[in-house]
């Protein structure tokens, strides 16, 4: 890329911290750097992309409580619903997928990628009274093996069966959502983009400052976690490549 990789993180930075693509532009005019919003979303396409595939085969420590939840977002002017899974105890957000409808949607899809992430199955199941996630649960959670998996799917608003952990990364969403004014197509970095600055780049004050993916016992070391990230990625990609050409 032509621009340096201070100013490439440091707008994904600024732009997954809550700021517009415009507003990064300008901030980054500050600096003596100009550059379009549009070269800027082709950072995000291009980086995340390469992150994704990389922290897709990490295997995070995760706890045996996961919730899932869904939440309304815009796409063009559409309403779509954002499936999002998470483990309860170290906040960290393990699969995401995009639905064009709630009450149709299969959620087995979602429930698999978690434990391919994962690489496990989650003793507790978390959700509300959705029946595709009860449906999915028992194809891809529920086993005769103990420990078994339970399927808890009568949360409340509050009280101790409450989605409230849950809710916070819908508020996250709903935040940057207003930022973005909408998405354009389902296949979008901005979401999975959204989902590693939550994992890897964002302190949570509920993990006393660590990021749910140090929680998890990944480290990502250095001062810039974004260059760290893409360069372990690029280190991956090109052994991948080396392997598949062998």
């Amino acid at each position: 890329m032509k621009a340096s990789p201070k100013t490439i993180t440091v707008a994904m930075q600024l732009y997954f911290s809550g700021e517009s693509l415009r507003n990064v532009a300008d901030s980054l005019k500050l600096l003596g750097v100009k550059v379009s919003h549009v070269a800027m979303y082709n950072w995000i396409q291009k980086y995340t992309d390469l992150m994704k595939q990389y922290v897709d085969k990490l295997k995070p420590n995760v706890g045996s409580t996961w919730r899932a939840d869904e939440v309304f977002v815009k796409f063009s002017g559409n309403m779509k619903y954002l499936f999002a899974l998470m483990d309860d105890e170290t906040r960290y957000w393990i699969a995401q997928e995009v639905a064009d409808t709630k009450f149709k949607h299969d959620a087995q899809g979602l429930l698999h990628q978690a434990k391919e992430i994962a690489g496990k199955r989650p003793n507790t199941f978390i959700t509300d009274g959705l029946p595709a996630y009860h449906s999915a649960f028992n194809q891809e959670f529920y086993s005769n093996k103990k420990p078994q998996s339970r399927h808890i799917n009568a949360i409340k608003l509050d009280g101790n069966m409450n989605n409230n952990k849950q809710e916070r990364i819908n508020g996250e969403i709903r935040d940057r959502e207003k930022v973005m004014r909408g998405l354009k197509e389902k296949d979008t970095p901005i979401l999975p983009g959204y989902q590693i600055f939550h994992n890897f780049m964002r302190p949570h004050e509920a993990l006393k400052g660590k990021t749910p993916a140090e929680a998890c016992g990944i480290e990502v070391v250095g001062e810039n976690k974004w260059v760290t990230l893409i360069q372990n990625a690029c280190v991956n990609s090109e052994h991948q490549k080396n392997n598949n050409a062998q």
